[in-house]
This record gives structure tokens, sequence and C-alpha cells, in this order.
């Protein structure tokens, strides 16, 4: 029934019909156009910008301008985009995902959108998933724009601060995705207005929208730092695990290696480190550095999990066996080892700020995007990015022959049929790409190949420039190429001379991606633009995704019809199978996903109110109403701390309130217990503002008044860095241990929201008392200046075949006093035992 009201309600049939009707439109109006000189062309654009500065919607002027960007493209770049072009760039300027198979000209059809988009004056941002493409098309595009009397900026990792202000002051900016979102962090921690690179976020065209939206959304941007010296927690944390004993203590799982502590551990660890309730809010850096020190000792092994190499702890690989020297495991697990072998302990690093793609990109005001494949993501486009995918029509019928795929008894006998199928196609000069899933797959091939005597071009998503090259020259006669499916995204393969003839460019895929849309991805390589080709995927029963849904009962059925390596399955049947396995791999990666998404919005909210209030800060002229309001507030919290409701007023502690006060707002006398007394708390508030007040213009007498504003914007930067800072930190360890919540028949997502806005609350109250305390007692310098917390580097978010980069956690130190009982458990002073 479903299937019946999509055919008559389909969504992307309606959407086309109305593109087809301004695609006419746009098209009625080329002998017009044609009449125009170069320099009518170009007075367009003023005349556009004008007319859209008097009022009228960017939707008005579309049909006039893309038929003007269609005429400047003829004439600059020798490129007449097809009606299909046309309508997916109205998709995209309607803020959809346009899905145009390979070699439709997808480059061409945004030149239309972001010309028309770039009128508002408010900066139009092309992504790409690397720098070579970014550089390629802001040079070739870059010549229509400007002929159309628009600027185009080259958004680059190598630039200078004042290089990227004058990329992004451009109507048009190239970029990647990375340098977007770390351009986006850096202006979000700069200390002068004017060092801030980019404009608010307008509109953005994201070329490869599946690889960087999907592909990468699990992938945190991270700026880190370095963190100071803390050594101590981990020296006392180490101790302290050595006072306890297997099952009584902690209980150790062979099998997952998992440490948790008992009831009498959580006991011993109170009274060790001094505090009531190890769980505590306040104490989740104290329970995560025991828990490290914890895995440290019981479940990582000396000369198997690690070795000590010249004073320092290198990884061993559980795999190979070899050393791995650079690497260090992450979340402060390196340092509780190095304390429990006694070497040095490294400096940690420390996250200053943090985004994923997901919520960096949802900032901008409109959102589209490219691709020839996301259909198969749409729901997931829709529901988190609010973006419809539009599947275009080919310019010409796809004339490509897709194959059921072959399956095969064993990894063996497959790869020998593919060999076999790749020398017989090069025999007869067609060309071949072979698309592989992992790099170690691609090296398998070569071997094959090498030893069948066949040349070959091999590619693993390394480096950009080669690659695309490489992908480029894949259509010629007899061309053999092994990538990885991944590879040269976003580069065109044009057929050689007589390959047509020969049957045009032959995909082969090595095995099924656990998604749909890579295989698709590598299928669209071939057929472009009505050209002959040919796709055909060579499966074993022994590969992952066959091995992970159930293919025990084929491989048996091939064992008893007696079927050897020799003779593959080729059915539709099978290949469906396969496809609803993946179509529940990539469920199962959707979720995730989600579920990732929804636990980094708590952090997103909290993002936004900081970096909100940063900027305000960097903006204003005068900061005095912020910081009294600030003043207002941690009065009225010191002062209800001491007036408890439930308590009668004999048994106020009205000299809590005035010890704060002296110590950390005015001088001593300045309010005493009797001023107090005899007062309801507002009115008790309300003295001490008074006098703060007071004190406050003392103070701004002393100086000029710039120097005093100046003076208030270094304290509330300095405050609002380092204590955002510390609760990314904070914010990060409670999400590691949320899920262990669910035992306990809770939501963990809940609970992380619950107990992350609490955490957020008492870091505004943090803020609000530093300042508060700083601004009334600090001393003012002649030599103010304002400073960065820590010094930042961006850490790249992915290297193919590398590990994701992991934040590791930032600690502050238990101090205990020398006469302290030692947090050991021994029973003696600190200075008598570990303090020595």
């Amino acid at each position: 029934m479903l299937g019946i009201l999509n055919k008559v309600f389909d969504p992307n049939k309606r959407l086309l019909k109305k593109y087809e009707t301004l695609a006419g439109k746009i098209e009625a109006l080329q002998p017009e156009m044609e009449k125009l000189s170069d320099e009518g062309l170009r007075q367009k654009t003023d005349e556009f910008k004008e007319r859209y500065q008097k009022g009228e919607k960017l939707d008005d002027l579309l049909v006039e301008a893309f038929a003007v960007v269609r005429e400047s493209a003829k004439r600059v770049l020798g490129l007449h985009p097809y009606p299909v072009q046309l309508m997916g760039g109205i998709s995209l300027h309607e803020g959809n995902i346009s899905e145009m198979k390979t070699g439709e000209g997808k480059t061409l059809t945004s030149t239309m959108p972001v010309y028309l988009n770039a009128l508002t004056g408010k900066g139009v941002h092309v992504v790409t998933v690397n720098e070579y493409l970014a550089g390629r098309d802001a040079h070739e595009m870059g010549q229509l724009y400007e002929f159309l009397g628009l600027t185009v900026g080259l958004n680059l990792n190598s630039m200078s601060r004042e290089e990227k202000i004058e990329a992004y002051r451009a109507d048009i900016t190239y970029g990647t995705n990375n340098e977007f979102g770390f351009d986006y962090l850096r202006d979000n921690m700069v200390l002068y207005k004017e060092q801030m690179v980019q404009r608010p976020l307008h509109f953005a065209v994201i070329d490869e929208v599946d690889s960087i939206l999907i592909d990468e959304a699990r992938t945190p941007l991270i700026i880190s730092g370095s963190a100071q010296k803390s050594t101590s927690l981990y020296i006392q944390a180490n101790g302290f695990v050595h006072t306890l004993k297997r099952d009584e203590d902690y209980t150790y799982d062979e099998k997952t290696k998992g440490v948790q502590l008992t009831e009498d551990g959580i006991t011993k660890a109170e009274k060790a480190f001094g505090i009531d309730n190890l769980y505590d809010m306040a104490n989740v850096t104290l329970i995560h550095h025991i828990n490290q020190a914890l895995k440290a000792n019981v479940s990582m092994h000396l000369d198997i999990d690690y070795v000590v190499d010249e004073g320092q702890i290198v990884i061993v690989d559980q795999f190979t066996g070899r050393l791995m020297k650079g690497r260090r495991y992450s979340e402060g697990l390196h340092q509780a080892i190095e304390a429990k072998e006694g070497v040095e302990i490294q400096n940690e690093s420390m996250t200053l700020a943090t985004i994923t793609f997901q919520n960096y990109f949802r900032m901008y005001e409109k959102l589209s995007g490219m691709t020839g494949t996301a259909k198969t993501e749409e729901e997931e486009f829709r529901n988190i990015y609010n973006m419809n995918v539009v599947v275009i029509p080919t310019n010409r019928p796809i004339t490509r022959d897709d194959r059921a795929d072959l399956i095969y008894k064993s990894i063996e006998g497959k790869f020998r049929a593919v060999a076999e199928d790749i020398a017989e196609r090069h025999a007869n000069g067609q060309p071949v790409l072979v698309g592989t899933v992992a790099i170690e797959t691609s090296e398998i091939i070569s071997k094959f190949l090498t030893k069948k005597g066949i040349k070959h071009d091999v590619l693993n998503a390394k480096n950009h420039e080669k690659e695309a090259e490489i992908i480029e020259h894949a259509g010629q006669r007899g061309a053999v190429t092994i990538a990885t499916n991944m590879a040269g995204r976003g580069t065109d393969i044009k057929l050689g001379e007589g390959v047509k003839e020969a049957g045009g460019l032959a995909v082969i895929g090595t095995e099924r991606h656990e998604s749909r849309r890579i295989d698709n991805q590598l299928r669209g390589r071939s057929g472009r633009q009505g050209d002959p080709g040919i796709t055909q995927f060579y499966l074993s029963m022994e590969d992952e995704l066959m091995r992970r849904f159930g293919s025990d009962n084929m491989r048996s059925m091939m064992e008893r019809l007696g079927m050897d390596d020799s003779q593959p399955i080729q059915s539709k049947m099978v290949s469906k199978a396969v496809e609803s396995a993946q179509k529940r791999v990539e469920g199962n990666n959707f979720d995730a996903r989600k579920q990732l998404l929804q636990y980094d919005d708590v952090l997103r909210q909290q993002r936004e109110i900081i970096y909100g209030q940063r900027f305000e800060v960097l903006d204003s002229e005068n900061l005095r109403n912020v910081v009294e309001r600030m003043m207002q507030a941690t009065i009225d919290r010191i002062v209800a701390k001491g007036t408890p409701k439930e308590e009668v007023e004999e048994d106020w502690n009205y000299k809590g309130i005035i010890d704060y006060v002296n110590a950390n707002l005015l001088h001593e006398g300045d309010v005493t217990e009797n001023d107090l007394r005899g007062k309801d708390p507002e009115e008790m508030s309300e003295l001490i503002f008074v006098k703060v007040k007071e004190r406050y213009d003392e103070k701004e007498a002393e100086m000029d008044s710039e120097q005093m504003r100046e003076f208030e914007r270094v304290i509330v930067l300095r405050s609002v860095d380092s204590k955002w800072m510390d609760h990314i930190d904070t914010m990060d360890q409670l999400r590691q241990g949320i899920h262990l919540r669910a035992y306990g028949q809770t939501d963990p997502l809940r609970e992380y929201q619950f107990e992350g806005f609490a955490m957020f609350e008492a870091m505004i109250t943090s803020i609000e008392e530093d300042v508060s305390k700083f601004v009334m007692k600090a001393q003012i310098r002649n030599n103010l200046e304002r400073q960065e917390v820590a010094k930042g580097h961006a850490v790249q978010p992915k290297d193919e075949g590398g590990e994701k980069p992991k934040k590791r956690p930032v600690t502050k130190a238990v101090n205990i006093g020398r006469n302290d009982p030692c947090y050991c458990g021994s029973g003696k002073k600190f200075k008598n035992c570990h303090g020595k």
C-alpha cells in the first residue's frame, strides 16, 4: 500500500516537475542573454544586488541570475549547463541535496546557486573533501565568478590569519570541511574581535556531502593544547591502588579486562582521600584516576601490552608484536602506566575546543550538498540536517551493465577469479578500475597482478594531488587502477580513445562495503554521460559482511553440491540478501550517529551560550554592567547559603557571610555581623551590594576609565576560557562513564543531560565568583594584556588508515597537607609516608 502511495505522491517527482518548469524559463532567456556584451552581463550583478537591497527575494531573481551564469559559463569556460544541471542548481538553492551521477557536472551545477546566494554580500562557502579539489575548483570556477564581478577566496591550512581574513571577506570562499570547522573554533578563542576570520555562517554548498556529513559525522574536530603538569594525582591513585586486594576491594573480568571497585574498595577510597562520597560530582576526576590506575595495575602487563624502553612506556601491537613508538594510550591510561612503572609522567594534552561536523554545519543559515550517492541515507539527512535528497535525472540514459554478484567459496578463489578477469579485460584494451574496501586488499590484488606481469597503479587515499591525476587517467586504453572505494572522490574518469569500442570502463568490486552508498559510488565511476561500461562485484563466503550475516547455510549448500573455488554462484537472490544485510548495518550506524548527536547536543547548547557571551565581551565597550550582575549573583548565593529557609534567624551563619565578603569582595570592617543582624536576606544582599559598588567606584577613580574597561575584559576572558576548558574535559569524563548508569535502570542520556546541566550551572557560578573576586581584589598594573589560557593546535580529525585522535582528560591534583593522614591508608601522616 505504502509503495503505491509513494508512486502517486512521490515528492521527488513533484519537485522535479517544478524544477523542470523553472529550467524552461531559464532556457527561454537564452536569446536575450546572448545579445548582451560581456560588460552587459557583468552589470547584471550590480543590478541584482541593488534589487536584492531594495527588498526583492533571491527566489524572484533566480531565473534571471541562473540565465546570466549559464551564458557566462559558455563564454568563459566553454561549458553550457544542460537543463538537468539547471534543475540540480535550483535544488541546491532551496537547501536540498542534489544527487547527480558521476560525470553529470556537479561543479558547474553549483556555480548558479553559489552566484545567486553570493549577491546578498553575506558570503558563500563551497566545501570540498581535500585542499587539492578546493584549489582546483576555486581556480577553474573562479574565472567565471570574477568575470561576473564577484570575488573568490581560497581558505588553506597553511595561510596566516591576515590571508584567511581576506579569503573569508570574499563573496565566495572555497575550502575543506576541516579548515572551516577549525577556523570556527579558533575564532572563539581569540582575544580581540579583529582577530576573528569568519563572518556569520550564511550559506554552504558541500561537495561529496555524504562523505562529510555522514562518513565523518562522528569525528570531532579538536584543538588541543598542553595541560599543566598534573602528575601528583596519578602517583597518589597508583599508591592507593597498591593497598587494594583482588575480589575484596575490586573485581577483575579476564574476558573483558574490566576492573571494578567493590563497596569495600569505594569505602577505602573515601577514607584514603578524605571525602564523604566518591561518586559525588565533585570527584569525577578522582574516580577517573583511580579507575585508570586500577586498569594500569590489573589489566595491563609489562612485556605483553607494553615495554619500558629508555625510560618511556612503549605500546606493543597485539597483532604483530611490534613496538609502536610515538603512540600513547588515551584518556590518561598512559600516564597511569607511567606512574605504575615509576618512569617520568609525560605532559597530558588538553582539549581547548571541540565540535563535530554535524554541529558545525547545522549552524549555517542554509545548507545544501551534492553527491552521486545520497538516496540510501535520505532519512538521516532529513532528520539531522533538515535536508531533502532530490534525485536529478541524468542528461543521457545510463547504458552501463550492472551485473549480479559472483559469490565464491573462499577468499583465495575470489581473488584468483578477480585477477583472471582483469587480465582478460586488460588484454582486450579495456580499462579496469578495481575497488577495494581496505588498503590490505589493494596490496593482495597488486601481488596477483604483478605475478601476471600486468602494469597497474595502486591508490590508497594518501596523496590527493597524485591520486586525482591517476584517477583521471584510469579511463585510458588498457589502464588498470586499484583504489580503495573512497579514493579519488570528486574526480571524473574520462574515457580514452578506442575505449568505448572495448566496452567502456570496467569497474570490479572485490567485496561489498557495509554501506550500499559506497558500493553505488564505485559503480557510478563507470557509464558517465551515457558511456558504455560494466560493473561486477566479486564476493566470498569468508568476507566480513557475509560472515556477520549468516552465510553458513549457503556455504554448506555449496559444499553439498560439490562446488569448488572455481565455480561461483551468480544469483539476484544472494545479491538481495547482501543488500538487506547492508541495510541492517546502515540502520545500526545511523542509530549510533543519532545517539552521538543527542549526547553532543548537550555540549552544543552550552558551547553556543559560552561562545555567544564571549563574543559580547569582545564586542562591547563597557563590561561594568556585566561584572555587576555577576557580583550581585555571587552575593545572593552567599547570603542564601548562610540563611537557609528551614533555619531560624538565630542559627543563621552571619560569620560565614562576613568571612566570604571580607576575603573576596570588600576590606575588613566594611560590613560587620551587626550590620546584617535584624535584616532579611534580600536586605543583606542589597546592603553588601551597595558597599561593593562604592568600592568599585573608588577603584575606578584610581585610574582612567579606558584602563578599567580593559582590566574587566582581561579578567572576564581569562576566567571564562579557563573554566570552559576544564568543563569540556569534565563533560568528556562524565560521558565516558555514563553508560554504566543503564545497569541501575536509569537512562544514561537523561542522566548525562541532567548532570551536564548541573555541571554547566556550577561552571557559571564559578566564573561569576572568580570575576567578582579578581575585579575587587586584584591589583591593576599598567601593563594590562589579554592572555591566552593555553596555546592550542588543531588535531587533524582523520588520517586514512590511521586512528582517529582521542581526547585526553585534564586533571587536577588533590592537595594533601603534610600533616594529613596519607592517602594510601597506612595510618601514618603524609609527610612520614608517601610525602617523603
